[in-house]
Order: C-alpha cells, then structure tokens, then sequence
C-alpha cells in the first residue's frame, strides 16, 4: 500500500489513547500459559506480533480465547506438544522467549517464522540455552529453530549484550529446574519480564544489572496492560516538531527501563509533562502532554541506548528540528532489527532532505534542517521505519510517499487513525 503524507498546516490538537503495550501483551500470554488456572488479560495489543504469541501458545494446547476487551486464559500450566511448526511470523520477542520456554519441555517443537525473521540473529539465546543444556539446531544461528526438549540446568551468565529478549529467555529456561539462574547484562535492559513474573509469583529477584530466579510455580492473575511507550513515541515527536502542536497522550506505560525517549526529549528542550502517575499490574502508567518546542542538538550513547532501542529511528526525525549536530552512538544493535536501521534509517531519510550520516554504531544528524519531501520512500518491510517516516511526512514541504505501509499492522494497526484524530 502507498501511503501519501502531507505537511499539517495548523498542528497536531486534542488528546490520544495510547494502545497496549507489545512487550507487556507478549509476556502475559506466555506467562499466563504456564500458570495453572484462569487468567484474564485486560487490554491485550492487536498487533500482528502479539497475536503471533497467542497462536502459538494455543498450537500448545492452552485455551486462550477473546471476549470483547478481554483474554481470557485457561490452562493446566503444562504445555502440550504442538502438531506442527510453530509459526513466529514477524515476531522476534515471540521466537527468543519461546525458545527459553520450550528449550526445558518433554517434547519436541520447531520455530519458524518469515523471511525476515528467519534472516534476524539467534545465536544471542541459543548459545547461553546450550550452556544450560539445551539442543537447539539451527539454520546457521538462524530460523527455523529445531528444539529438542531437555532437562536444563542453572548457569550464571553474563551477556555482553543488554537485551530484554535475550534476559527473557534465560529466565523462563530457568523457571522449572532447580537451583539459581542469572543473568547478568552492561546495562538495564526493558524489565517487564521480572516485574509480570514478581506480580505472578515467582522467585525472582534483582540486583543492579543481574537478575536471579528459582524454580517457581506461576500463579494465575488479572493483568491490565498500559500503553506501549514506544507507540506513544511517535506521538511525542511529532507534538515537539509541528508547529502550533499541543497533545495528551493517555494511560502511556512509563516503566523507567522504557522512558529514554522522554529523558532525551527532556535533554533537547522539548516541552513535554509527565501527568497522573500510577500503578497499574505492577507497572508505571501516566499521561503525558507534549507541546511544540525549539529544540538543541545533543549526544544519545551508553547506558541509555536499551531504553529507546526501538525508538531511535524516530529520534532520528527528531534530531532533524534540533538546532546542532545530534550524535547518535552505541546503537549497533539496531543493524539487527526488521531491516539494518542504521542504514535504512539514513538512505530514506536523506531523500526527503535530512543531513544525516552513517557510523558503524549509529547516526550523526545536523540540525535544524528543512525537510523537501516530494518523493517515494521505501520502509524495507520494517514498521518502526514506516512510521517514522510518516512523522518526517508531516512537515515536509512536499508530499512523501511511503511504499509497502501495511507493514505498520504488525505492530500498530491503528496509528493512522489515531493521528488522523488530532491533525486539524
């Protein structure tokens, strides 16, 4: 599909709710998949990825069925040998994680997914499952994923990786064996695993960058899931960017391994309000109202980098109305998403008329720049891409095409509903 995005003439008005959280909505199927008993799951995410999730924890034998608003989850909290292969799609969250769950079963099961995903990294998860007894055959470190159940043993192990996806993985291995498992990374990656598996009752527990758990029995519960920040972030950017812009954007998660994007807005100048703080499933929740800003250049690297991983590309747009030259480091990573980012992000983003230049780890972009459009970009099957450059779309001089749009569902079926409520 041809997405034509053209400049808003008089701002971005009114207020948006934010919809559920992808990682959040991932692991409380999966978690609730292995509790015995009934759960309901409050607000569960309709994209694409999420949904992948839950077929595949039903190809398990687990009943999981929605009502209205609702997901309802009925299970013995054993899981069932699938009858055929396991089907990831597009969604690397549900490939790694499931990897650490069914690496411990009593039967066999293979992990495929399409032809992006079967190209993304997996020899981050498969090495430290090996470590812990795991047989896992593989296209060369990559999908399909050939598991071969296992007893599995407790290992310590440090990552030189930060990655929410790769700690996942080695906690839910290490659910059902006995003794200590831990995991150690450089930084504090997204937490919501150890938050959702402390709120179901496991035996876990933190300190600093490691994590350790125990064997634990899952109880069920009522999960109410937040708004995904890193939906919400193209909302952010776009208020700070378009002129005569004033938004609320409501009931948005502000887990702190997850507010990069507000501490570097913040960093920036951008006029941005965390409103209404609260709790809500063990999780941070508020409002946050982003009004236009004149923004200032400024280095993104180190510790903050897992807190806005997914985020950067949009950043990126950003950092193109900020007076000076914004550095972007440590973010390597991203060469190893949906499509290579780093370079994804710079040849799409020059055509409509960024200053923007490629470094082995990341972007340098010079700032303020005036953005032409008028011309077709490519998203590269990638969602974070697509909508980011929708948000450059809105204040470029000239109208931006944006080939192969639908890829936005995967993640954010109604992004563009949502922005057409506010533009006016």
């Amino acid at each position: 599909m041809l997405k034509f995005v053209n400049k808003i003439k008089n701002g971005l008005k009114g207020s948006v709710t934010i919809p559920a959280d992808k990682s959040i909505s991932h692991r409380a199927v999966m978690f609730t998949s292995l509790a015995k008993g009934k759960s309901v799951i409050k607000n569960f995410s309709k994209g694409q990825d999420p949904l992948s999730s839950v077929s595949i924890c039903k190809a398990l034998g687990i009943d999981a069925e929605f009502e209205n608003d609702l997901l309802i989850i009925n299970s013995t909290g054993k899981l069932a040998a699938p009858k055929g292969i396991l089907d990831c799609r597009n969604s690397g969250t549900t490939m790694r994680l499931m990897s650490g769950i069914l690496a411990g079963q009593s039967f066999n099961s293979i992990l495929t997914g399409d032809e992006s995903l079967s190209n993304r990294p997996m020899k981050r998860i498969i090495e430290p499952l090996a470590l812990m007894g795991a047989e896992i055959l593989s296209n060369d470190y990559k999908a399909p994923l050939n598991i071969h159940g296992k007893n599995l043993h407790a290992i310590n192990y440090t990552s030189k990786l930060a990655s929410a996806q790769v700690k996942s993985c080695i906690l839910l291995a290490g659910l059902n064996i006995e003794g200590k498992t831990s995991f150690t990374e450089p930084y504090i990656s997204r937490n919501h695993t150890e938050i959702m598996l402390k709120y179901m009752g496991a035996n876990i527990h933190t300190n600093n960058n490691s994590v350790t758990i125990e064997k634990s029995q899952l109880e069920p519960r009522t999960i109410e899931i937040c708004g995904d920040i890193s939906s919400a972030a193209y909302f952010i950017v776009a208020g700070l960017i378009v002129p005569n812009s004033k938004i609320i954007l409501r009931n948005v998660g502000l887990n702190p391994t997850r507010t990069g994007i507000i501490e570097v807005a913040e960093k920036m100048g951008g006029n941005i309000e965390v409103l209404d703080k609260k709790t809500v499933s063990g999780e941070i929740v508020g409002d946050i109202q982003i009004s236009y800003s004149d923004l200032k250049a400024c280095i993104i690297e180190g510790e903050i980098i897992p807190r806005l991983i997914d985020e950067l590309p949009v950043i990126a747009v950003l950092a193109t109305q900020a007076e000076g030259t914004t550095v972007i480091k440590n973010a390597q990573d991203l060469r190893h998403k949906e499509s290579d980012r780093i370079k994804a992000v710079v040849t799409e983003m020059k055509k409509i008329g960024a200053d923007i230049n490629e470094t082995p780890d990341g972007f340098v972009i010079n700032g303020k720049k005036l953005l032409t459009g008028g011309c077709e970009v490519e998203t590269y099957h990638d969602h974070r891409l697509a909508m980011s450059l929708y948000v450059a779309g809105l204040i470029c001089e000239k109208t931006v095409a944006i080939k192969d749009f639908e890829w936005v569902d995967i993640s954010f079926p109604e992004f563009d509903r949502l922005f057409n409520s506010i533009i006016l």
